[in-house]
């Protein structure tokens, strides 16, 4: 053991700690320092950062035996409070800078001692701060950030002040499209906005520590399971297995009726088999987190390991064994069938590219690990804690597995950093669930980074080959198209997915005659879950590419080649249905110049330069709003004695949630003439808050936006006196007359029927323009992203920083998926860095976006969802342009620097 005295935050502080101990664990569990986040463990993501005798150190990895006698330690909580805040902070806020909010704290102490070195940086020296120092973020694309730092310094050298950045919002005036401040951005920049581990280290003492024995293969029989070793380690409560669960251990995954399989296909505690690397096996329940890992090690596990299919041709083969028996490996498919039969067409045509595409398993590398725990109340209801983006879905998915009738099960959502759609699938919900319904006690869970890129779900992968035909003058005439999605073992949601290969492949183009089939396959690999664009980048890719190799051939610029075909009044989508806009051609223009521009910028470079070459790619970017069909949500308002409280369960992973329902709410209820901080908010909590459906799909601005506006304005109609005046919280509880109402919206859509596609399934889409501008290496193959453009209608702005973060954060994620990042190899891709996560100098500083905004029918302000479409084909804009460059096109993703170099030698 060891004594020091510390000097933390300006305070002298006397600690015992033993000499191994992390210095990010004495802080956050001996200090109760919680503003200091743990994301990867090993130093690679900055969100531990701390100043240590004026040098920024990542505390996840200093020991303490590291830590001198009589050190200076400054925390996030040292750097500035709610009452005093540091420039960065108030910076950080103005821009947008803290959307989940888990890498704020890491990334404003880094910056505090750059500024306090140098407090006039250049952006590069900024974003080169960044880069050595190992600061990532997944959610903002970085750009918000260093303008967060610029302003700041501006702020510190006297030469603005902070009523120049903070754009106030004059009193009555609306909130719509401003760039209002999130709520939850005090408290996300100054450290004190709790996560799942830090509410962790809040719960009770008889709280049980939960760690898992997970299956190291990726397919075998479970021959048995000995866990007597294991309970017999001191500090060890109890040692669960399946045989342990109280329900049918097994996850609903709310199959589609035309599934072969019955979707109760994956279970809480594998029983007879391993479907994937990572399963759990056992749940090792202990006193605290030591005795707990000890436990794990303990429990021996003797498996007859399988042939593992690692993809989808492997498990499609004829040889192929059944992976769950009884339920074929291709257990869903559909097709589409929209105006005549292509093949004769595509004799005929005067121009034809057909091609082959792969879209990668995509790892979401949130840089905070799951993390939950669960309880039973006074009531013998299970209350489970966690990540989820879906709580309503979920207590429907895991209440039988778990042994609970569904009215028993309620979830609340923790403050959470970042999902970006993993959490759409349960993870660890049900694992909660079983601990404390056999232990009658809290219990608790904590993932770390391996474990999250190793569990959890990742995109699936299509394996998908197109064919395309235009005429002589260069109109699109028909499309054909077969995609197969390597959907892990688990079949949750896998046929939705399979569906969204029809729904946008050609999306944004009139194509007249599409034939197409799709199909769902069982593996052995990560099991696939939502991520951002759910589908559509995965089929857009292919569809994207492809206009750019059709029109090589009919002769045209891929710019106009596209706006010869997109969609004009009258066009319909590929399932058949008008779009609720025509707004593509109002965004081509906003695009044409930045275009134009671009190319003879390329051209310029291209003339002088010999060892790189420049290039420029473009594609349409859309994605629908809804779960398809008619989508419904809930919401309410309660009036107060201090203004209305609402009440809504859109689940925030960091797009805005708060932001979303308070500026509804505010707009909605002008009548009475609240203030911003009169309006406040209960969210994602199923013991108080309704069904508000998932946050998926990019639905909750429309679809709970609706809902919450219904509430309110029911609200205002029952306040509502007979001289058109508003009755006082006073006068209403007088007269005796209820203050909470409801209220509800549902989609006026019909559902994509399974038979040939054609259908009206979403409430409203997203539209944008995306146009790449990239440079590569012709000696290493190395593809530098120098700037992106993204030219969006998202409807009606509601927060006009929120919509810019979500653009800035789905850019960024495309650059990933086009040049980087992975989750094939389980020896290989198991970290932040190895799974290709893009670090600041990897993506641009100049991103440009612009808007138009027309207005949505289906949503009564008129706007749309804006999450998942820049995130829809970024990367095809980018392979584009790698092939403008240099004549390489890389049709298998990502666009690693060796396959570009190896195109470049063919």
């Amino acid at each position: 053991m060891l004594k020091k005295s510390l000097t933390i935050n300006g305070t002298k502080t006397i600690l015992v700690t033993e000499a191994e101990d992390k210095l990010s664990d004495v802080l956050r569990k001996q200090l109760g320092l919680t503003g200091t986040k743990v994301g990867c463990g090993i130093g690679e993501c900055g969100s531990c950062s701390v100043i240590l005798n004026g040098k920024l150190v990542r505390s996840c990895i200093t020991r303490m035996k590291k830590v001198e006698e009589n050190s200076e330690i400054i925390t996030i909580e040292g750097v500035g409070t709610k009452d005093r805040l540091h420039p960065l902070q108030i910076a950080w806020m103005v821009h947008g800078g803290a959307q989940c909010g888990y890498c704020t704290p890491g990334f404003i102490v880094s910056a505090k001692v750059l500024l306090d070195q140098n407090d006039n940086p250049t952006r590069e020296e900024v974003r080169e701060w960044f880069q050595k120092n190992r600061n990532l973020c997944r959610c903002t694309g970085y750009k918000p950030l260093v303008d967060s730092v610029m302003d700041a310094a501006k702020l510190m050298r006297g030469e603005i002040e902070v009523k120049d950045i903070w754009k106030k919002i004059p009193e009555g005036a609306s909130l719509m499209g401003t760039e209002y401040i999130r709520p939850s951005a005090l408290a996300k920049v100054t450290g004190t906005w709790d996560f799942g581990a830090d509410l962790g280290l809040k719960l009770p003492s008889n709280t049980l520590h939960a760690k898992l024995v997970q299956a190291d293969v990726s397919h075998a029989n479970i021959i048995s399971i000995d866990t007597s070793e294991a309970e017999q380690v001191p500090g060890v409560y109890a040692v669960l297995t399946y045989k342990d669960v109280k329900g049918t251990n097994r996850i609903n995954g709310l199959a589609f009726p035309t599934n072969k399989g019955d979707g109760l296909d994956r279970p809480i505690l594998n029983d007879k088999k391993v479907f994937q690397f990572g399963d759990a096996l056992a749940i090792v329940l202990a006193e605290n987190e030591k005795a707990a890992h000890a436990g794990v090690d303990k429990v021996k596990v003797e498996l007859e390991v399988l042939p593992a299919y690692m993809n989808a041709p492997d498990a499609m083969a004829e040889d192929a064994i059944e992976i769950h028996p009884g339920t074929p490996n291709v257990y869903f498919e559909n097709y589409v069938a929209k105006g005549e039969e292509t093949a004769p067409i595509m004799e005929s045509a005067s121009y034809v590219a057909e091609d082959s595409f792969y879209v990668q398993r995509q790892p979401h590398l949130p840089i905070e690990p799951d993390v939950g725990f669960a309880y039973v109340d006074d009531d013998g209801k299970l209350i489970i804690h966690s990540k989820s983006i879906a709580i309503h879905f979920h207590a429907l998915m895991i209440a039988e597995g778990v042994g609970m009738k569904p009215e028993d099960v309620y979830i609340v959502q923790n403050n959470t950093g970042g999902t970006f759609g993993y959490k759409f699938s349960p993870t660890i919900e049900a694992l909660l669930g079983v601990a404390t319904l056999a232990t009658g006690h809290p219990v608790y869970l904590e993932f770390n980074m391996f474990q999250q890129i190793t569990y959890t779900g990742k995109r699936s992968p299509f394996w998908t080959t197109m064919k395309m035909a235009a005429d002589k003058e260069g109109k699109l005439l028909a499309m054909e198209s077969d995609w197969s999605v390597d959907h892990g073992p688990y079949s949750e949601f896998g046929d939705l997915l399979t569906q969204r290969g029809f729904q946008f492949g050609g999306a944004g183009y009139q194509i007249p005659n599409i034939r197409g089939n799709g199909r769902t396959v069982c593996t052995n690999h990560g099991w696939g879950s939502a991520f951002r664009g759910y589908g559509s980048p995965e089929i857009m890719f292919p569809s994207e590419v492809l206009i750019d190799e059709l029109a090589e051939k009919v002769g045209m610029d891929p710019f106009e080649f596209r706006y010869k075909n997109i969609y004009r009044e009258g066009d319909t989508t590929p399932t058949g249905c008008q779009p609720d806009v025509y707004c593509l051609e109002g965004l081509f223009e906003k695009a044409r110049p930045v275009y134009d521009e671009a190319k003879k910028k390329a051209a310029r470079k291209n003339e002088e330069s010999k060892d790189k070459k420049y290039g420029v790619g473009i594609t349409v970017n859309i994605y629908g709003c809804g779960l398809d069909g008619p989508d419904t949500s809930e919401a309410w308002a309660e009036l107060t004695p201090k203004g209305v409280t609402v009440g809504n369960s859109w689940e925030d992973h960091g797009q805005g949630a708060d932001i979303g329902t308070l500026t509804y709410a505010h707009e909605t209820l002008k009548p009475l003439n609240l203030k911003p901080e009169q309006i406040d908010l209960v969210m994602n909590d199923m013991t108080k808050t309704p069904n508000s459906g998932p946050s998926g799909g990019s639905r909750q601005n429309l679809v709970t936006g609706n809902a919450t506006t219904a509430a309110c304005r029911n609200l205002l109609e029952a306040m509502k006196k007979e001289d058109g005046t508003y009755r006082t919280y006073e006068e209403m509880v007088q007269e005796g007359l209820e203050l909470k109402y409801y209220g509800k919206w549902t989609a006026p859509c019909t559902d994509t029927p399974p038979e040939g596609g054609q259908g009206n399934p979403f409430a409203g889409y997203m539209y944008g323009v995306c146009v790449a501008e990239v440079e590569v290496d012709l000696n290493t193959g190395k593809t530098t992203v120098e700037k992106m453009t993204l030219a969006s209608d998202v409807g009606t702005i509601i927060n006009k920083l929120a919509v810019d973060g979500q653009m800035y954060g789905g850019l960024v994620q495309g650059i990933g998926l086009a040049l980087s990042e992975d989750f094939d190899d389980l020896k290989k891709h198991t970290t932040l860095t190895r799974c290709g996560i893009p670090q600041i100098k990897d993506v641009p500083d100049v991103i440009q976006l612009m808007y138009t905004e027309t207005k949505r029918p289906n949503n009564f302000y008129g706007a749309s969802g804006a999450g998942e479409m820049p995130l829809a084909a970024p990367h095809a804009a980018i392979i584009n342009a790698i092939y403008n460059a240099c004549g390489v096109r890389v049709t298998h993703l990502p666009a690693l620097p060796e396959k570009v170099l190896a195109g470049l030698k063919k």
